[in-house]
Order: C-alpha cells, then structure tokens, then sequence
C-alpha cells in the first residue's frame, strides 16, 4: 500500500474541528489540516504497550521502537517510503528529540542515552535511569530530567553528561510512582504523571524547576503536554483529547477545556497515551480500536505460546487472580471512581461483577475458593474486604490497618492475610500479617527502609517470598513464615519480580532482570535451598509486560493449577482479542488556533 494512505479532504476536517469548538475553520488556510493513516511496511511493526515514539519539533521525523525482542529504535522521514533503523538502540525505550532536532535521547538496560538522528555511537548520560513507566524530557536548556529506577525522583543531567542532581523526591507526594516527564518551554518546568497502584488512579503534576515545588495540575489523565499556542492539550483515561488555555507564568490553567479529539489509545497498565506532538503542529497517535477495550486475558504455556482465553472477552482490567481449581478469574476492572471486581468463569463462562465500592482492587482468592479478597481505599488506610463468589451472603470486613495497602494474598490455611503497605516515607512498602479470626493485631513480617513487594506464601504455608530492593536493586527472596525472623534466602540472580509458587511448592516462578519468567527449583524442607534457575520465555513478547514498568509494584500474572500454564493480561492488541489500534499522523492540527 501507499506511504500514507487514507487522506481526509481539509475542508471537511476543518469543519470537523471548528464543530469540537476550539478551532475557528477558515476557507483560506495556507496550510489546510492534513490526516493519514501510517503504513510502517511489511517489516517492522511499533511497539504500542510501552512510551517508544516521538515526534522530531519540526514534524519531520517519527522515531519509534519496534516490538521485536531487543528491539531497535527506527526513524520514519516525512516522504520516505519505509523506515530505517538507527543501531546501537536494542531495548531502547522512551526516545524523545532534542530541542533542534539533532539527537535522540532514551532509556535502554537502566541507562539514559543519546545518539544523532544521523546515526553513530550511543553516549550515555547517566547510570541509573528507568524505561516504560519512566523516561525523559529534554530541556530547552540543554538538560535532560529523567525517572529514577524506583520511580520515587525526577533528576537533571546536562546533555553534555555530568553529575545528575535531584529536582523532585516522590516522598513529598505519597506513595505512587511518577513517570513520563514532559518539558515545558524555557525550562520552565516538567509535566509528569503520577500514578497509585499501578496506574489504576493517575494524575498529571507538574514541577516548577524555578521554585522547587510541585502540585496536581489534572486528575484521571494519562498524558499532558503546553502547544506554542498557549494551550495545554491532555489526554484523558478514557482515549480524550482536550485543549484548555494555559498560563505558562503561573503554571496554570486559565480556562474551560474543550475536546478536540476522540478515541486515543490510552495503555492504562502503563499510564500513558499512544500520542506524540511537534512544535510545528503535527500530531502523530494511536487511534484506539474496538471501542477502548484495552486488556484480554491469555494463557501462556512453558515454552512462551499464546493463547487467547476468550476473545469475546476484554477491558480496562488493572489485576487478575485465578481462583485455586484454575475454573474462573477475578479480575480488577475500572479506573479513578468506578474500580471494583469482577468474576469471569473460564473459558467462555459469564463475567459477574462481585464487588460494588467503586474503590475495590487487587483481588485475592481465599484458599478453598468460596471467597474473593479485596483492597477497599478510604483515605489514608485501606480495608480489605471478603465476599462469597458464589453470592451467598453480602461482603464483609476482613483487615484493617492505618496505611494504604497494594497487595493482598492468603496463606494456604485461611487463617492469615499478608498485606503489602505503600511504598511512602513511613513504612516504605512493609510486609503485614493480619489473622482473619481471633486477634486481628497487625503483625509486622518484613519491613526497613528498603522496599518489599509482591508478597506469596508457599502451597504448604511454611515459606514466604517476596520481592525487595535492599540490595540495589529488585531480588526475590524468601523467610520462614509466619516466623520471618527465622532465616532469609536469596532466590533471584541478576534481577527478580513478582514470585510466584507452584502448585507443588517445588518451584518459584519470577521475572529476572531481562523480562524473561525464570522457574527456581527449590527445595524447601527443613531450611530452604535454591537447586537451580531455568528461563522459559521473554514475558515482554507476549504480554506487554516490562519489568520496569508498573509491574515493578504488582504481581502480574498466575500459574495453572497443572502447572503447565500462566495468565496474563495483555493489551488488546497483543492477546488475539481483535485488530490493534491503526497510527495516524496528523499536519497542521492546531493551526487556526495559533493564528487566532
């Protein structure tokens, strides 16, 4: 097919937007509105389920991330019929164009980049940087703020290189995650998103680099960014584009917000739009398919094959939990306000909705599978509540400790509940036991100031794995339970996320370093002992999922009870569930609003 094939004619595109209410339509216009659709060619395909495209500020040059394994970063010139790769870029995410058009920056393997448009070596910038839920923006200045590895700081390095120093600590705003940074013009300071629970709340904040201060700008937006007009267009959670004045002094929108454009894929799991702008009017996105169902459940066996587990069957699902006999999956479903759960009966069984509290997530199956537990926020504390799967009796109250909690799961015998808490100043991410009868006293397991995640007791209830920073960086580890003092082993090497048992308890199933899910065999009687690590498959490939996204911060997937298979969610286009969303390329969008 064509380069660009599919062009509107301008007359009918300008009345369109003169009837979204914010551009005036003139019969005139020197540069008339222009929209295609993008035809890559036959050989690469771009990566839709993490940041990996961007626009160059003179609308000349498209850079994107293609979705192979160790994927490169490729440029696609305006009138040039296919793209061509840039080397030295494998596993590059977050590219974004300096502020003349001569370099790209990125985040690759925890390092923050550049390399020339023209091609050549790659420079690193700085060490210690994140890709997915992360990445950088390139001053006017010359400097570059990017997203430390634990999504808890924004730092400033010169695109020179140098010493990075620290603008912004996530501790003065709880404890979410901030991620995709977005310039302002004049250095004047930095969008970003910030983002609860693995995207399931988000916001827009931004960053006064000359006072030093923050504050939430937009609630339940994916993505943010100031046009030279003096609007600040946005993108909403629900694929909404809006336009509202902007007071580039005070930081501050001046005015209502107008819609001027529908239907962009937004990847909720991840928190961002599939949208980039330029400077000189073009706006290059993914046009979101299927109505704006973003996630499918699939089965994934040893050997990493897909299998779609009802394509009939997708959404905006945040979290999933497969009920012990492997019949039927809670999943999270919702965004902001309207989060609760729902229960799907495997494989083209009925979905019904469990839970009604609009601020339920993270479900747990109780062992003998009567029961969903569920994570209720109120304020600063967090409930859990329970309720019968099988609608027999109304939820009720389960846990309650002064904290806000972002995991949830049983121990085999039914008798406790371990809690993750936040990851904020005070607790920084605690592990918390709390019996479900008798004494309901929180019973500290593993805490410090490190971080512990993805809690998991053993089939037998005798171990206790867990994911934690104190190294450096993330490793799965394990302690006796519920007696966590009584040892501690290292399980991971060279990475770990997100543990898992087998059914059998004879193997720890996690996600190293490189996106690839690891199988630990471990022998686990007496004292624990880790006997050996086989990798399976590179999870990234087949679910969308990146380690240094927001699965950084939720166990993300489930093993059958035959231990032959693992369930995931994948966006849509991923999963076998329907056609992905189409790129559009847009010239000249917001020119009538610049003249006005």
């Amino acid at each position: 097919g064509p380069l660009l094939a599919s062009a509107l004619v301008a007359s009918v595109v300008l009345a369109a937007l003169a009837g979204w209410g914010w551009l005036r339509a003139h019969q005139a216009s020197q540069r008339p509105v222009t929209w295609q659709y993008v035809n890559m060619g036959d050989s690469v395909t771009m990566v839709i389920d993490n940041p990996a495209m961007s626009l160059s500020p003179d609308g000349s040059m498209l850079v994107f991330r293609d979705s192979r394994q160790d994927g490169l970063l490729w440029l696609k010139r305006r009138g040039q019929l296919d793209p061509t790769s840039i080397p030295g870029t494998e596993r590059a995410l977050n590219p974004v164009f300096s502020p003349d058009g001569e370099w790209i920056a990125y985040v690759a393997d925890g390092r923050l980049r550049k390399v020339r448009t023209s091609g050549g070596a790659s420079v690193t910038l700085a060490d210690s940087a994140v890709a997915g839920y992360g990445g950088g923006a390139w001053l006017d200045d010359g400097t570059i703020v990017y997203v430390s590895p634990d999504l808890n700081k924004l730092l400033r390095v010169s695109e020179a290189r140098g010493a990075s120093t620290v603008v912004l600590r996530g501790s003065l705003l709880g404890g979410g995650g901030i991620g995709i940074p977005v310039a302002l013009p004049g250095a004047r300071g930095v969008l970003f998103q910030y983002c609860l629970s693995g995207c399931v709340t988000m916001s827009i904040h931004i960053l006064d680099l000359e006072a030093g201060t923050q504050k939430e700008l937009l609630p339940d937006v994916a993505q943010a960014a100031y046009l030279p007009n003096g609007h600040l267009i946005y993108v909403r959670s629900d694929g909404a584009v809006m336009a509202a004045p902007f007071d580039l002094d005070r930081l501050e929108i001046t005015g209502e917000a107008v819609p001027v454009l529908e239907d962009v894929q937004v990847v909720l799991l991840r928190g961002f739009a599939v949208l980039s702008w330029s400077q000189s009017g073009s706006l290059v996105y993914a046009r979101r398919a299927g109505g704006g169902e973003d996630y499918a459940a699939i089965r994934v066996s040893r050997e990493g094959t897909v299998t779609p587990i009802d394509t009939s069957w997708s959404g905006p699902f945040n979290s999933l939990a497969l009920s012990p006999n492997g019949r039927r999956l809670a999943v999270g479903v919702g965004q902001g306000s309207g989060l609760n759960i729902w229960v799907k009966e495997l494989d083209h069984g009925p979905s019904t909705r469990l839970s009604f509290g609009n601020q339920d997530r993270r479900p747990a199956w109780s062992p003998d599978g009567k029961m969903v537990a569920f994570i209720r926020d109120s304020a600063n504390t967090s409930l859990v509540y329970g309720r019968p799967v099988d609608g027999s009796g109304p939820e009720r109250p389960l846990a309650r400790i002064d904290r806000q909690v972002q995991e949830v799961t049983w121990s085999p015998d039914g008798r406790w509940l371990v809690l993750r808490t936040d990851n904020t100043q005070r607790g920084v991410g605690d592990l918390v036991g709390v019996r479900v009868q008798g004494d309901s006293t929180p019973v500290t397991l593993v805490e410090g100031d490190y971080s512990e995640l993805h809690p998991a007791v053993s089939p037998d209830g005798r171990w206790l794995a867990y994911t934690s920073n104190e190294s450096g960086t993330n490793e799965v580890y394990v302690r006796p339970f519920p007696d966590t003092d009584g040892g501690r082993w290292q399980v991971s090497n060279g990475g770990g996320l997100s543990p898992v048992w087998s059914p059998t308890g004879n193997a720890l199933y996690y996600v190293d370093g490189s996106s690839r899910m690891v199988s630990a065999r471990v022998q686990a009687d007496a004292t624990f002992t880790v006997e050996g690590l086989t990798p399976l498959f590179n999870v990234s490939g087949v679910s969308g999922f990146s380690s240094s996204t927001n699965n950084l911060y939720h166990t993300s997937f489930a093993v059958t009870p035959t231990d032959s298979a693992f369930i995931f969610l994948a966006p849509r286009q991923l999963s076998g569930a329907g056609e992905g969303p189409r790129l559009v390329w847009v010239d000249n969008w917001f020119a009538d609003l610049r003249r006005s």
